[in-house]
């Protein structure tokens, strides 16, 4: 009976330390951690499913939700006499509701538009549209600015300027003004080949090797075929038609390697 006695005390006492998700007088510093830890694990889960999108690229309803779901979880996190508990359930609400709109928004065209309005003519084949500037809410200095940084030096030389839902703006150039490309000039170029980092600081993505339908045996040739061994490798990365390039030290000297047949 002692000893069942005192393993009840001892369940108690640790059920009440680590009782951190109701509202209390006073938190330990462990339960404290623990409502940091718990709240960033639950906003890094509700980001993923939210979905990932940058800073600029916030529609008007994500900017929104991600106002609530801040200032939802932040009072739980430094108020003792709130319950975490309350804050995760009414995040888990919005983020169904979110996701219900998200879908509907794809099925009515309403919601559409109200989330995601038609992007706004700013210029047109040189032209200012004064009334674009102003339902966009940007000043002129502003689109100059934004011409500037995609090397666009002259207004006249833009067939059309539009404000993005996202808050960028999109530039296309007259024809007589765009880069002239190999296909104008008839030069035969190269296929396409996305180039992705297969090894950093000597460890291997083991996931892109399967992708690209090789494995461990088949690197390790590649690196004795080099001369290198693959721990002591900085950087490595491998394109579409299985080429590998191996930067190796803090120099990031580029040795090339073919891919083995």
């Amino acid at each position: 009976m002692g000893i069942l006695k005192g393993a009840f005390t001892l369940f108690a006492e640790c059920d009440s330390r680590l009782d951190f998700f109701r509202s209390q007088d006073s938190l330990t510093t462990l339960q404290w951690i623990l409502r940091a830890v718990v709240g960033y694990s639950f906003l890094l889960i509700t980001a993923k499913a939210l979905g990932q999108r940058s800073i600029s690229q916030l529609r008007f309803l994500d900017f929104v939700i991600a106002l609530i779901l801040g200032n939802i979880m932040a009072h739980p996190l430094s108020d003792e006499h709130l319950a975490l508990k309350g804050s995760m359930i009414t995040t888990l609400s919005i983020v169904v509701l979110y996701l219900i709109t998200s879908w509907l928004s794809l099925k009515w065209n309403f919601l559409k538009h109200l989330f995601e309005p038609t992007p706004l003519t700013l210029i047109q084949h040189g032209q200012l549209h004064i009334g674009g500037l102003r339902k966009a809410k940007i000043s002129v200095d502003h689109l100059f600015s934004e011409l500037r940084k995609q090397q666009v030096e002259d207004i006249e030389k833009v067939a059309r300027a539009l404000w993005e839902p996202g808050g960028t703006i999109s530039v296309f150039l007259e024809p007589q003004y765009q880069t002239v490309t190999a296909k104008d000039m008839a030069i035969p170029s190269e296929p396409f080949s996305l180039v992705k980092p297969l090894i950093v600081q000597g460890v291997y993505d083991k996931k892109l090797l399967t992708q690209q339908g090789k494995d461990l045996a088949w690197l390790q040739a590649q690196m004795e075929a080099a001369e290198v061994p693959l721990e002591q490798v900085e950087l490595a990365t491998i394109d579409d038609q299985d080429g590998i390039h191996i930067y190796m030290g803090l120099d990031m000297h580029k040795k090339d390697e073919q891919a083995l047949p």
